[in-house]
């Protein structure tokens, strides 16, 4: 008997459980007003959204969509340690040289896990008629790398999921596309 036929049976053995505690969450998730709403967004699912609801509780943690970002390690790192510089007279100056550092690393990486999922699944899905899949696929024509297209589009839906959450409002198309 190999490693890989116990490994098996140990699957076959879990997956059951994890199917019927998957329909215990989004069974409980769905006794929440926001759940809803938030099952309106495009990319969330019921065990995504179930998910963000255990994560988040409550939107009104983030009083805006950057803290949220952070939080979620979708925010941009601008810092750096040589942000000051030595000049030829010896006096120390503030260097103008600000560069990207990449994102937050101290965050939650379940919410990030949920808001990446959602634009995969955007992608994945490619339907035409869907704004955020237009955003996307506009932003790769412009020649954006498609990782930066797919975390500015994970930061949509996150900015998206906390507005609609904040207000008690469901997702509309047609209001995301008048904003641009």
């Amino acid at each position: 008997q190999t490693a890989a036929d116990c490994l098996l049976r140990q699957y076959d053995v879990v997956e059951p459980l994890r199917r019927e505690s998957e329909k215990t969450m989004v069974a409980e998730a769905r006794k929440s007003p926001g759940y809803k709403l938030l099952a309106t967004v495009p990319g969330l699912g019921p065990i995504r959204v179930a998910n963000l609801l255990a994560i988040v509780v409550s939107p009104h943690r983030f009083r805006t969509r950057r803290q949220l970002w952070e939080y979620s390690g979708l925010g941009v790192v601008m810092r750096s340690s040589s942000d000051w510089v030595q000049g030829d007279d010896g006096k120390w100056r503030k260097d103008l040289v600000q560069q990207t550092r990449g994102l937050n690393r101290h965050h939650n990486h379940e919410l990030k896990s949920i808001f990446k999922g959602a634009a995969t699944t955007v992608i994945g899905q490619a339907r035409k008629d869907c704004p955020l899949y237009q955003h996307y696929a506009a932003m790769l024509h412009n020649k954006t790398k498609p990782n930066l297209a797919k975390l500015t589009l994970a930061r949509q839906i996150a900015a998206i999921t906390l507005a609609l959450w904040k207000k008690e409002a469901r997702y509309d198309p047609a209001k995301l596309t008048k904003q641009r």
